[in-house]
């Protein structure tokens, strides 16, 4: 046989072409490729992982606002047709649920539903809650086989994700939301062309479902609107479908206005106006904080950075976003109003060097987030393209400057989509690595981002349970005490304490009287005040220490999950304060004890 003469390198203009090592889209995918699977594998290794890494956490005790959905979903028991008709303290003094809470009550039905059959235990209702996160890992799945390759990688890089694992440990109504967004995009895109008018429909009544288990949910309508416009290059009956959600949030006004004497989606919206002027702050450090979540919250876009960007890219970016994290957490691009005040602001200028390090992480991520979304409209200009792009960044606009804060729940949506685009990315580069490198960075890091998500996810499960252990103990303590226990704060505190029969303190119709005691805890918010002829004369006397050195919400560590009033992180780390709970006596303040250890609460 005539030996063959070796190929010619390529050259261009006289020199020589450097040839890809390979490309994604060969018939030799240097990645997990599950286009050979039966579909059922796929769901069944999804279904197990989440499995996994939520099971174990379905004893945490209610957190934060799971106060607010348990207290309506116990009230829908009673009153179905009345979700939100009666008084809770929570603002400091006794309001309204309806002027209080800023979500529609979807979730409190299920929520309901759940509670009536099942009974109220923590366990049960974060099992119950199990089913939107697996709807919303399965759905992710789905609508990544549509535009990827690699669907099942994509869906892990949202699995494993400290946004979704947390959020997806609470009763409230982020991941249900989610999971209708996903499901109702999904079924719209498939059901567009060639046209399934039972798809459309479908997709319809989940984006309605949607907006009202979470205001935000409406998004989906411009944002498939403007989809189907790009796809379609037309209007056509389609866009009728849009109305039913319209009719939906319509009715819904119409019906919160006869029954509470206000429209409670408008009432939302000027709530988060008023507390974005309160909060105040630049331009730049919302846009930076915006950043910082949706960056830290999804992880696995730095993790997988080195397959998605170039040495080059990288290096470029890394001391630009070192530089926008150190004019953060030195305030030099004014952050505005933070919970904790000077006291906040001096711990920030303390440990600025570690803040600014763990910044420039989450800013890095969160940069990369918006790349992949940039980049892919620049490389395809396809409606699916659009679909991604748009809805990464409209869902970071909200977050950093719609919304009445930053928080992880506003990014959560973005998630699922960053989660796609960065397959997408890898899967329209050229192979810069052999085959089993890139394998191997994918894996790392899928697992390197992980671990950290499993971190903090257990973090916030250790500041929840340590609620409910004060309570517990508070109660133990407090049994042979014959004078009026008040105890001040909210979130999960409040509902364990108020579920022992401690009375909540409210500023304006609380008749103090001297020898009260009261209990207040030192990491919290809407602290009420006293009348001014009272303080309470405090001493530390409950600590709680945490063993993780991670934490979701501490203004010391700059951690603001919930809210970024706590700081521009979504979750920190380093050597976490314990959590401390003050006893207090009612005293005048003219007759406050000089040995009072901690001085007077006012």
């Amino acid at each position: 046989m005539a030996k063959q003469a070796p190929e010619k390198p390529a050259t261009v203009r006289g020199r020589t072409a450097r040839r890809p090592v390979g490309r994604v889209n060969d018939q030799s995918p240097f990645l997990l490729d599950v286009s050979g699977w039966p579909v059922w594998r796929s769901y069944l290794i999804l279904v197990a992982a989440t499995l996994l890494c939520l099971i174990p956490f379905s004893g945490k005790a209610f957190h934060i606002d799971d106060t607010l959905f348990l207290f309506a979903a116990k009230q829908i028991v009673q009153h179905p047709l009345d979700p939100y008709g009666f008084n809770v303290v929570w603002n400091k003094t006794l309001e309204r649920m309806s002027d209080v809470t800023k979500n529609p009550p979807l979730a409190c039905y299920y929520a309901a539903l759940v509670g009536a059959t099942a009974g109220w235990s923590e366990r049960a209702l974060h099992l119950a809650f199990l089913a939107p996160a697996l709807a919303l890992v399965l759905g992710t799945y789905r609508l990544a086989r549509r535009f990827t390759r690699y669907p099942l990688l994509a869906t892990f890089a949202t699995l494993l994700t400290p946004g979704l694992l947390v959020s997806a440990t609470s009763v409230m109504c982020d991941t249900l939301m989610v999971a209708l967004w996903l499901w109702a995009t999904t079924l719209w895109v498939e059901g567009l062309e060639p046209r399934k008018p039972w798809y459309l429909l479908a997709s319809s009544l989940l984006i309605a479902a949607s907006a009202l288990t979470k205001y935000f949910g409406a998004a989906l309508i411009p944002l498939l609107l403007v989809y189907s416009l790009v796809r379609l290059r037309r209007v056509g009956w389609w866009a009728a479908y849009f109305l039913i959600p319209v009719f939906a949030l319509v009715g819904y006004e119409v019906w919160t206005l006869r029954l509470y004497g206000q429209g409670l989606i408008a009432s939302a919206s000027e709530f988060a106006g008023s507390q974005r002027e309160i909060q105040e702050g630049s331009t730049m450090a919302h846009a930076l904080v915006a950043l910082s979540f949706a960056g830290g919250c999804t992880f696995s876009a730095l993790a997988l950075a080195p397959l998605a960007w170039s040495r080059k890219q990288i290096l470029v970016a890394a001391p630009l976003c070192g530089l926008a994290a150190a004019s953060q957490a030195l305030n030099w691009v004014d952050y505005g109003r933070r919970v904790g005040g000077d006291v906040a602001a001096q711990a920030n200028q303390e440990h600025w060097i570690t803040i600014s390090l763990q910044l420039a992480f989450c800013i890095a991520s969160g940069v990369s987030v918006m790349g992949v979304a940039i980049a892919d409209v620049r490389r395809h200009r396809n409606a699916e393209s659009w679909l991604l792009a748009l809805w990464v960044v409209g869902t970071w606009v909200f977050a950093g400057f719609l919304n009445w804060t930053v928080n992880a729940r506003s990014v959560l949506p973005l998630i699922p989509a960053a989660g796609i685009l960065i397959f997408r990315r890898v899967d329209s580069l050229p192979m810069r690595f052999a085959p089993r490198q890139s394998a191997a960075i994918a894996a790392c890091g899928l697992i390197v981002t992980a671990i950290l998500s499993l971190w903090v996810t257990e973090a916030d499960v250790a500041m929840a349970n340590s609620a409910r252990e004060a309570a517990s103990q508070i109660y133990q303590k407090t049994r042979a005490e014959r004078a009026p226990i008040y105890f001040l704060g909210h979130w999960g505190f409040q509902y364990y304490m108020q579920d022992r029969g401690f009375i909540p303190g409210d500023e304006e119709n609380t008749e103090y009287r001297v020898g009260d005691l009261v209990i207040v805890p030192a990491n919290n918010t809407q602290i009420a005040g006293f009348p001014a002829q009272f303080v309470v004369a405090a001493r530390q006397d409950l600590q709680l220490l945490p063993d993780q050195h991670a934490t979701t919400m501490g203004a010391a560590l700059s951690a603001g999950f919930y809210s970024s009033y706590w700081g521009p992180l979504p979750f920190a780390f380093g050597k976490v304060p314990p959590e401390v709970y003050y006893f207090g006596r009612i005293v005048p303040a003219d007759q406050i004890p000089s040995s009072t250890e901690g001085g007077p609460l006012r």
